[in-house]
This record gives C-alpha cells, sequence and structure tokens, in this order.
C-alpha cells in the first residue's frame, strides 16, 4: 500500500462538476491498494500518517503532526499510484489490489483516520475526479507499507 500525503493549505475534490470533499489546513492523502496488501498496511500507514512531522514549529521545524495541528485529511483512491512503468510506455496497474478488496481497505484506512477526531474528506471510489491540491511548502512524501520500519 501506497500513501502520497501533500500539506495543504485547502484541497477539494469533485465528481461530475459537485464537490464531494474539500479541507482546510491539513493533508491530501492519496492512497493506492496494492495487491496482497492486509488490515496491518493500512494500521501502519494510518498511524504514520496522524503521526508524521511535518508542520512547522514556532521555530519553523517539522515538529508537529496533523494530530499536534488538528489539521483536516481528504483522502482520495488513487490506484495509478502501483503503476509499473519498468518495461514499454503505458503503465501496467497488475500490482494494484482488485477493486472490491482495494475499496474495503480504503475505507478501513479512512475510518482508522476518523478514529483520530480530526475531519476527514473523501472522493468516491471509482469515479473519475478533479482534484485541487494548493501544496503547502511544497511537501510530498510518499509512504510505502512495504518499507516498514517504526513508528518512532
Amino acid at each position: 500500500m501506497k500513501v502520497l500525503i501533500q500539506r495543504v493549505t485547502r484541497g477539494s475534490v469533485s465528481v461530475s462538476g459537485q464537490t464531494v470533499g474539500s479541507i482546510s489546513r491539513g493533508l491530501v492523502v492519496l492512497l493506492g491498494v496494492a495487491a496482497g496488501d492486509t488490515e496491518k498496511d493500512v494500521e501502519y500507514l494510518a498511524q504514520k500518517t496522524a503521526g508524521l512531522r511535518i508542520f512547522p514549529d514556532q521555530d519553523g521545524k517539522f515538529n508537529l503532526s496533523v494530530q499536534d495541528i488538528r489539521g483536516e485529511l481528504l483522502i482520495i483512491s488513487q490506484f495509478t499510484l502501483l503503476a509499473d512503468t519498468r518495461k514499454g510506455r503505458r503503465p501496467a496497474f497488475t500490482g494494484a489490489a482488485p477493486p472490491d478488496e482495494a475499496e474495503r481497505l480504503y475505507n478501513y484506512y479512512v475510518n482508522l483516520m476518523r478514529d483520530t477526531g480530526l475531519k476527514v474528506e473523501t472522493g468516491q471510489f471509482q469515479q473519475h475526479m478533479l482534484v485541487e491540491i494548493i501544496n503547502d511548502g511544497p511537501v510530498t512524501i510518499l509512504l510505502d507499507s512495504r518499507e516498514k520500519y517504526t513508528l518512532d
């Protein structure tokens, strides 16, 4: 499982011209579920996301998490994070989980993030979405559950 996290001043997502989710200061999380991912992968990345210290403290150092600042989250499914571009020019997505499994694990991640008490908005699974991101910094971090080390 991969999550691409962007620190934002605001973000929104729309489907068919209708805004379905919007946030102010916080994180836009693009989430891709790989074949073979489990609840453990989701739990690991949810903990990392909530605790990742990428917001500045009073000295401008990355010492605060989205929880510390009571930020907001916009979580969007994005299977293209699992693109395999090693061969040819057309990406292959064979490493992505089947849609039913991906949606189940995506929803589990969303629910874990809601359990933090923070405002959580989402896109719509398997829909064409327009995502507006005002990246703050810019700060963009890629987390991969297959590269686990520690939650410290």
